[in-house]
C-alpha cells in the first residue's frame, strides 16, 4: 500500500511541477526568454490569496491570486521589454536581477512567517486503492488535469494558439504576417504567471506547512522538469514533471534505505536525472535538436 501511495503523492506533485515547468515554457516559447523570477511571480501569486481568504473565500482570493501574478508576469514582460532585443541569454539574465528585488521584497512582507490560503479542505484524507492520500494533493492532481487540458485545447485550437506557435516556430515571418509579437509575448507571460500562480496555491496547502519567503526556490524544481522534457517543448514539460515529481517522492518516502547515497538526496534526485539528461540527451525528451551547418 505504501508504494499506491507514494506514487499517488508523487503523480500529484508531478502535476504541480508540470504547470511550473509548463509556465516556463509557455514564455519561452512565446519570448525566447527563460524566466528565471517565476517563482517570485508564483509567491505573490499565494501572497495575494492569503491576504485575500478570510474577506472574500478561498475561491475568489485564489482567482485574485492568479490574476496579480499574470498582472506581475505581464509587467515583467515590459520591463524585459525595454532592453534591446536579439541576445535572449541577456534578456534571461535581466530576468535574475528582477527577481532578486521580487524576493527583497517579498521577504519585507513576510518575515520568517509561513503563508497559507485557508483552503477548504485543510488536513482532510481520501483513502484510494487502500492508501491514504491528502485530499489536497488529489485535488491537485484533478486540477492539474483539467488546466492541462484546457491549455492544449487553447493552444492547438484556437486563433491565439496558432499565433503563438506561428511566432515560436518564426517571429519573423510571423510578424511579417502581421501576428503581434508584443501581443503575444504579453499573453504567453500572463499564462505563464496565472499558471505559476495555480501551482504555488497547491504547493501552500496541506502536507505542506505552507510557503515562506524563500518558497521561490521551489519553482526551481521544475526546471530539471522542463530540461528532462525539452525545453521548447509544451508536453515536454508535463512528462517532465510527472517524472521529477515521481522520482522525487519516491527517492524521498524511500531514503532510509538510501542513506548510503547522503542525506537529502530526495531533494537533488531530479537534479540528477537532469544531468544524466544532459549527458545522453541534452535536447531533452520531446527538445527540438539543433542542427548545427558545416
Amino acid at each position: 500500500m505504501k508504494l499506491i501511495q507514494v506514487l499517488i503523492l508523487g503523480l500529484s506533485l508531478g502535476a504541480i511541477y508540470g504547470l511550473i515547468a509548463l509556465s516556463f515554457v509557455t514564455i519561452f516559447k512565446g519570448t525566447k526568454v527563460f524566466n528565471l523570477a517565476q517563482g517570485s511571480v508564483m509567491i505573490v501569486g499565494v501572497y495575494v490569496t492569503s491576504l485575500l481568504t478570510g474577506a472574500i473565500g478561498f475561491f475568489a482570493a485564489a482567482a485574485a491570486g492568479v490574476l496579480a501574478a499574470a498582472l506581475l508576469a505581464a509587467i515583467l514582460d515590459r520591463i524585459v521589454a525595454l532592453a534591446p532585443r536579439g541576445d535572449h541569454l541577456v534578456l534571461t539574465i535581466l530576468t535574475v536581477g528582477l527577481d532578486i528585488i521580487l524576493v527583497a521584497e517579498t521577504a519585507r512582507l513576510l518575515g520568517t512567517k509561513f503563508i497559507t490560503v485557508g483552503d477548504p479542505w485543510g488536513s482532510q484524507t481520501i483513502t484510494l486503492l487502500g492508501a491514504t492520500v491528502p485530499l489536497t494533493r488529489v485535488i491537485a492532481l484533478l486540477v492539474g488535469i483539467v488546466l492541462i487540458g484546457i491549455f492544449f485545447l487553447v493552444f492547438r485550437k484556437t486563433r491565439f494558439g496558432v499565433r503563438m506557435r506561428a511566432s515560436a516556430a518564426d517571429p519573423e515571418t510571423a510578424a511579417l504576417m502581421g501576428i503581434s509579437q508584443r501581443s503575444v509575448s504579453l499573453t504567453s507571460w500572463a499564462i505563464g504567471g496565472g499558471m505559476a500562480a495555480v501551482a504555488g496555491i497547491f504547493l501552500a496547502m496541506f502536507p505542506n506547512p505552507g510557503l515562506d519567503a524563500h518558497a521561490h526556490l521551489l519553482a526551481f524544481h521544475a526546471i530539471p522538469a522542463v530540461i528532462i522534457g525539452g525545453l521548447d517543448s509544451s508536453e515536454g514539460a508535463i512528462l517532465g514533471g510527472l517524472i521529477v515529481g515521481v522520482t522525487q517522492t519516491v527517492v524521498t518516502s524511500y531514503a532510509s534505505s538510501l542513506r548510503f547515497l547522503g542525506e537529502g538526496i530526495g531533494d537533488v534526485s531530479p537534479y540528477i536525472l537532469m544531468i544524466l539528461f544532459l549527458l545522453v540527451r541534452p535536447s531533452g525528451i520531446f527538445g527540438t535538436k539543433e542542427l548545427v551547418r558545416v
